[in-house]
């Protein structure tokens, strides 16, 4: 505590945040615990009655049909295909550089004692697809193909049945098995739970609005999930180098993802700061996005000016960003002393969109903090690293007379026993 006091005291704002997103939710959690309820009751049919309930949708048929994922596919205009085509190759190939680097392993710990671990992918993955405000056809991408990378047997779909069709064509081209029309904490509900139509999944990877998230956390242990997400976020670090024009540019880029979205410059040049909040007000009234992009600056925005890097690098890794741009003189380097963020972009040419569309790095991130102690979303959340053990005959006595002598000063004599049998039967 008095070391966060003594970091604020070396922050001055600005431009200060006039409302906090970690607080900010609102009270979900009895309509969510009521949703799960139901949809576990009920299964369809309560899935059909909220989808008519908070999305307006009454449908004969909550599974898109293989028609559908073609004519959907179809209808793409030739470009956005090709476009969503070179982010699944992209998510690919990086997805199977990672997955290359876990490995299946044995050793021998002692003679005779062998120990080890397998790579075994997940059974069946729930991916939630988040219609949005906009046709967001990454978002399928980052969380269907690293599932087909990694060897899920089936990936489950789920989207919300106002989706834009586009949607549908992105979930078929990453390879779904699977795709429903159902969104919201309902959805998370289906995939948790089951029902007639939807079956029951391992894990649910994939972000969403307050109510998925809210119900991911409810489900949490009969199911897995990938973590817990809020709304997006993005800051930036500069020193007298930076690119007032370029930092405002990024920062309202990612404001635009919703009114709760996180955005911040953390500088050690004053003028840098005073002109990015200018360019930030120069830009908003000719951006199409601008009511969106506006209202999240308003109410979320943050520009902090602090006096050196090491107080710099402290406030980055207490705020711990989704995303994170280092825009100095020495990025690289400073981005070796950077340990809390989501993705890392160094240097002015990395910029967030790059990562959210196509580049091959995954974009489901973690939020509100999280990323000092997890990564985001990547091929190893599909598979699950277990080991193992066997032992040599010969080997025995090296293991067993430890843990006889363990259960008996415990007073686990059935442990004990367990120990000892196999001892005295060799």
């Amino acid at each position: 505590m008095d070391s966060d006091i003594s970091l604020q005291s070396r922050i001055i704002h600005i431009k200060a945040p006039s409302r906090d997103a970690a607080t900010d939710s609102g009270a979900i959690e009895a309509t969510v615990k009521e949703i799960l309820a139901a949809v576990a009751a009920r299964g369809d049919a309560a899935v059909r009655d909220y989808s008519r309930r908070f999305d307006a949708a009454d449908l004969d048929r909550l599974e898109v049909s293989p028609e559908e994922r073609e004519a959907a596919v179809a209808a793409l205009d030739p470009q956005t295909r090709a476009d969503t085509q070179f982010a699944i190759d992209n998510v690919t190939a990086f997805a199977k550089a990672q997955l290359g680097t876990i490995l299946p392993l044995e050793v021998q710990i002692l003679p005779g004692v062998h120990l080890g671990h397998r790579v075994i992918p997940i059974e069946r993955v729930g991916a939630y697809v988040p219609g949005g405000r906009y046709p967001l056809l990454s978002a399928p991408v980052m969380t269907i193909v690293p599932a087909r990378v990694a060897g899920v047997r089936e990936v489950i779909a789920c989207l919300p049945p106002n989706a834009h069709p586009a949607m549908i064509a992105g979930c078929h081209m990453a390879g779904a098995d699977r795709i429903f029309r159902v969104g919201g904490a309902q959805a998370i509900a289906a995939m948790a739970h089951g029902t007639e139509t939807i079956p029951k999944v391992d894990k649910i990877v994939g972000p969403g609005n307050a109510y998925v998230n809210e119900a991911k956390r409810q489900v949490f242990g009969p199911v897995g999930i990938d973590q817990l997400a809020g709304p997006s976020e993005i800051y930036t670090l500069a020193d007298e180098t930076g690119d007032a024009r370029m930092i405002a540019t990024d920062l309202l880029a990612q404001a635009e993802h919703d009114v709760r979205t996180r955005v911040g410059l953390i500088t050690t040049d004053r003028a840098l700061a005073e002109a990015v909040l200018a360019e930030i007000e120069r830009q908003l009234p000719d951006l199409p996005t601008g009511e969106v992009a506006g209202a999240a600056w308003r109410d979320y925005g943050e520009i902090a000016l602090v006096p050196d890097e090491e107080t710099m690098i402290a406030c980055s890794d207490q705020i711990a960003a989704e995303h994170l741009q280092v825009h100095t003189k020495d990025a690289q380097g400073l981005a070796l002393k950077l340990s809390s963020y989501g993705s890392l972009f160094i240097g002015e040419n990395a910029s967030v969109v790059y990562s959210d569309k196509c580049i091959g790095t995954n974009h489901t991130l973690p939020t509100m903090a999280a990323a000092r102690y997890t990564g985001g979303l990547w091929v190893g959340a599909y598979v699950k690293v277990c080991t193992y053990q066997w032992i040599e005959d010969a080997a025995l006595a090296t293991i067993a007379m430890p843990a006889i002598r363990q259960s008996a000063s415990e007073g686990l004599e059935g442990h004990r026993r367990a120990a000892a049998f196999r001892l005295e039967r060799n």
